[in-house]
């Protein structure tokens, strides 16, 4: 089972769960405020996806095996939930939907579409892996060694939230590289399944992103029916980072629609 974190509702009603699925080197520590705000009145249940965080590491990271996990997390909470995912996160709760319909009640995407992309994100693995550990105990001077080969301030927090520095026998990252590393080409490919998910899908995107192209329609459509779609202007492909609370107005009128 992933490692879920929690976020019971305020004042709960009958609405099924909100489920958050992070994209790649992410986790759910990332999602900790927007998880707590979105939940008013439902209970928010963000995961460690496989590879990730404090989830369990397995030799296989395919989209088969990321929508079987999250249909695990939901069945034990209920057997439906809203789901919202983020780029990897976003085509894991595609498959997910579209192998296990009757699990999702409204979905959201969020900058990504249902095809298989050029670009390689192994660089960040070599990066992280080549950052020294050695002696290593502030956040601080863990984003000095890391801005030697990632000098994008914003991507060094995001990636640094996934080091663990008072782990066991010395600093690590919760990341499990070697699977992350053979697996690219799926986690950049996509499986193109068969059948339709016929529920509400917001496919909401970032307007400074070109993770989302118009071109990308036929086959969104061929595949959910009942899309729809919204940009965030200002934001690019994290768009819950450059928008956070545009991001959550968005979701909240279209999850209580």
């Amino acid at each position: 089972m992933l490692n879920t974190i929690r976020h019971p509702a305020a004042t709960p009603t009958d609405l099924p769960p909100i489920l958050i699925a992070h994209g790649l080197y992410g986790s759910a520590r990332n999602w900790n405020v927007i998880a707590r705000r979105l939940s008013e009145k439902r209970d928010v249940l963000a995961v460690d996806m496989r590879n990730h965080g404090e989830s369990p590491w397995f030799d296989s990271h395919s989209y088969a095996d990321l929508a079987g996990d999250l249909a695990q997390v939901i069945a034990a909470h209920g057997g439906q939930a809203d789901v919202i995912g983020h780029s990897m996160g976003g085509k894991a709760a595609m498959k997910l939907a579209l192998s296990h319909p009757g699990a999702v009640r409204r979905l959201v995407v969020a900058d990504i579409a249902p095809v298989a992309y050029q670009h390689d994100q192994t660089q960040y693995i070599q990066a992280m892996r080549a950052m020294d550990l050695a002696g290593l105990s502030a956040r601080a001077e863990a984003d000095r060694r890391l801005a030697l080969t990632v000098p994008e301030a914003p991507l060094r927090a995001f990636f640094l939230q996934s080091l663990d520095l008072k782990a066991e026998g010395g600093p690590r990252w919760r990341l499990n590289f070697d699977t992350l590393a053979a697996e690219m080409p799926k986690i950049v490919g996509w499986p193109d399944p068969q059948g339709q998910f016929d529920g509400p899908t917001l496919f909401l995107t970032g307007a400074e992103s070109g993770y989302v192209r118009p071109e990308n329609r036929p086959a969104i459509r061929a595949l959910f029916p009942n899309a729809h779609f919204a940009k965030l202007a200002g934001a690019g492909h994290w768009l819950h980072a450059d928008r956070p609370r545009e991001f959550e107005e968005t979701l909240r009128v279209f999850l209580g629609a």
